[in-house]
């Protein structure tokens, strides 16, 4: 894991996802899990209410949330 989601990676952070099949949306994190491989996972939430799983490894996380959502 990256020094940019290790000290704020918790649920509820504003997040904006910046590799991986999710690039460019942004939500809330929620439900941080840690896979069998040792790779952690979060799910995000978006504004819209649609939500979707990734590696923590690919978001950043935001002082602030996002208004933007991309679909």
């Amino acid at each position: 894991m990256g020094p940019k989601t290790s000290p704020a990676l918790k649920d509820g952070a504003a997040c904006t996802v910046v590799a991986g099949t999710h690039a460019g949306k942004s939500g809330t994190v929620r439900d941080i899990k840690t896979s069998k491989t040792g790779h952690m996972t979060i799910t995000v939430v978006q504004r819209d209410g649609e939500r979707f799983k990734t590696l923590a490894k690919n978001v950043e996380i935001s002082s602030t949330p996002s208004a933007r959502t991309k679909r």
